[in-house]
Parts: C-alpha cells; structure tokens; sequence
C-alpha cells in the first residue's frame, strides 16, 4: 500500500495534469469565440463547439477524480488522450 508521500505526490501529477489537459481545451472555446467574433462561425457553430467543450471537460473530470489516485497518475504516462475528440458527438 503506498505511503502518504506516494499518494500525495500522484495527487499533485493527476492536478497538473487536469490542468494542463483543461487548458487545452479552453484553447477551442477561444478559437471558436474569435471566429464568432470574426464572423467565420454563427452562434449555432459556437454552440455546438461549447457543447463539445462540455463533454470532453466532463470526460477528462472522471478521469482525473477516478478512486485510485495512484493509478490514475500512472495511467497518465500512456500516450495523450485527446479529450476533444473524446467530447465529440457521436454520430
């Protein structure tokens, strides 16, 4: 069983993580709300980009809030989950 330390220091890779992943995700909602503001996207187009923001967000917050913090930030030594795609719609 890890110690306090172990556990203490995945929580601090699973929080920068979270962070940084979030980051990027708000880069889209920018993205959109400047082509809105430059006329390349409509309201629907930046509604439906916001609604992808949601979900990816909401997919990456039950990934990094996941029981087992120790695991959880050893799963982030994979490959990069791409949570944009991961909010996409299904189609």
């Amino acid at each position: 069983m890890p110690g306090k330390s172990e556990r203490q220091e995945a929580r601090e890779v699973v929080a920068a993580y979270h962070e940084a992943a979030l980051a990027e995700l708000v880069v889209h909602v920018a993205v959109a709300i400047d082509a809105f503001r430059s006329s390349d996207l409509d309201a629907f187009d930046v509604d439906r980009m916001l609604l992808q923001y949601f979900r990816a967000a909401k997919e990456l917050w039950k990934f990094c809030n996941m029981a087992d913090i120790e695991w959880t930030a050893n799963l982030m030594r994979e490959p990069s989950i791409d949570w944009w795609e991961r909010g996409a719609p299904r189609r």
